[in-house]
Formats: C-alpha cells, structure tokens, sequence
C-alpha cells in the first residue's frame, strides 16, 4: 500500500480557482480510489531556493491511500496538473505504508 501525495498551490492562478480545483482532484481520487483527504484549514507553507533567490509559496496537500502504484498513470495525472496550473513542476510524491 501507498500513501500518494499531492502538493497543490494555495493561491487561484490565472483563470483558475483553487477551491474549485482541489475539490475536483478530491473528486476524482473519491472515484477512483475510493477516498481522498485535502488538508485545507493551514495551507503549508514552502521556501526554496532557485539558484537565484529563495521563492515562497503555500500549498494544500491532497493525499490517497492506493493499494497498487500505477506509476504511468500518475506520472500522467500530474503533468495533467501541471498543465492546467500553469506550474513548471509539481510534487506529487508516494510513500509506503504499512497499516497498524
């Protein structure tokens, strides 16, 4: 089992509501893997570095618990994400767990 989590940007991007967006990612997940958690109340905040000056941004993290990891699909599900964000690259890492 795996823990796939998605690093969603807090702030509407041009002709893009946020809201709008991670309720539908939510959505989708809910239908395809049967549930979804977006942790919304305290986006995250994220600093980086890029080589030229350090950047900020806030984030909402969507996660899903999959049983397989369809790697391929996901890979396609983020560019997918990417494209509609207008964002050079999103996080959409996947962690196993084990269940207790």
């Amino acid at each position: 089992m795996h823990l796939v989590q998605m690093f969603i940007p807090a702030a509407s991007q041009v002709g893009i509501d946020a809201e709008d967006l991670i309720a539908t990612v939510q959505h989708e997940m809910t239908e395809r893997f049967g549930g979804a958690t977006a942790y919304l109340n305290s986006p995250a905040e994220g600093l980086w570095s890029n080589g030229a000056r350090e950047e900020e941004d806030m984030v909402v993290v969507i996660e899903v618990m999959v049983d397989d990891l369809d790697r391929t699909w996901w890979h396609q599900y983020r560019r997918k994400l990417e494209q509609l964000l207008k964002q050079k690259e999103l996080l959409v890492r996947a962690l196993p767990v084990e269940t207790l």
